[in-house]
């Protein structure tokens, strides 16, 4: 049996800091429509999800053509918000060290699952130079919107490891229970969008304060067999 072990990482609040680019681009696309901005907290308890499914729970209330429009609003302003200086979309400290140590393993794969875009996924990577590091990249653009397990799956599929050997790490309740219902073993870290308590609440063994914990945790979880024990 391979040794090979898989780790899949959630983007927006676990690998980057996008929170800022979120809400600005969500407050654009409601003023397009007249709509009324929603607070900074409630915006963000919307990442992970696809955009059509943030925006269809952030507006319960608006009709689905509404809802279209806002989407292709949000889309937007996030491409153009990109050529503003005064916004960007930093690694967390401590990713890039902590991926690179990773990458460098001969017994470890690197996958992210994502709300974002095919597109707008690898601007990011290729803007921080880490897009070499994953084998696989899943997207809301290719399946169903977290919680849903298909992301996990695919990954999996595509990196020939199994379930008892992947490890999924994600800031929102949405990616613990995606990684659960996969089979996989899921880790919450602090540092992103959702309460800590959320992320226990819904299943996560244990929860990150600091990305320097990241290897040093998969290394204990691993164990001498490489299963996640």
């Amino acid at each position: 049996m391979s040794d090979l072990k898989l780790v899949v990482f959630d983007c927006d609040g676990t690998l980057v800091d996008s929170q800022h680019m979120i809400v600005a681009a969500m407050n654009r696309a409601f003023s397009a429509h007249s709509l009324m901005h929603l607070p900074r907290e409630t915006v963000l308890s919307i990442v992970g999800l696809s955009l059509e499914e943030a925006i269809a729970k952030l507006l319960p209330d608006e009709d689905a053509s509404t809802l279209s429009q806002v989407k292709e609003s949000y889309r937007q302003a996030f491409f153009h918000l990109r050529e503003d200086p005064s916004l960007h979309e930093p690694l967390f400290p401590g990713a890039k060290e902590a991926l690179d140590e990773l990458a460098a393993r001969d017994d470890v794969l690197l996958g992210v699952a994502t709300g974002k875009s095919q597109r707008g996924l690898r601007s990011i990577l290729e803007l921080h130079d880490i897009r070499s590091h994953f084998v696989t990249l899943q997207t809301a653009d290719d399946h169903p919107s977290k919680p849903h397990p298909s992301m996990m799956h695919q990954a999996m599929q595509e990196a020939g490891v199994t379930a008892e050997r992947t490890v999924i790490l994600g800031d929102t309740s949405y990616d613990i229970v995606m990684g659960l219902e996969a089979g996989a073993h899921a880790v919450g870290v602090a540092w992103g969008y959702h309460d800590r308590n959320e992320l226990l609440e819904h299943g996560a063994p244990h929860v990150l304060d600091r990305f320097e914990e990241v290897v040093p945790y998969l290394e204990g979880l691993w164990g001498t067999d490489g299963v996640v024990e």
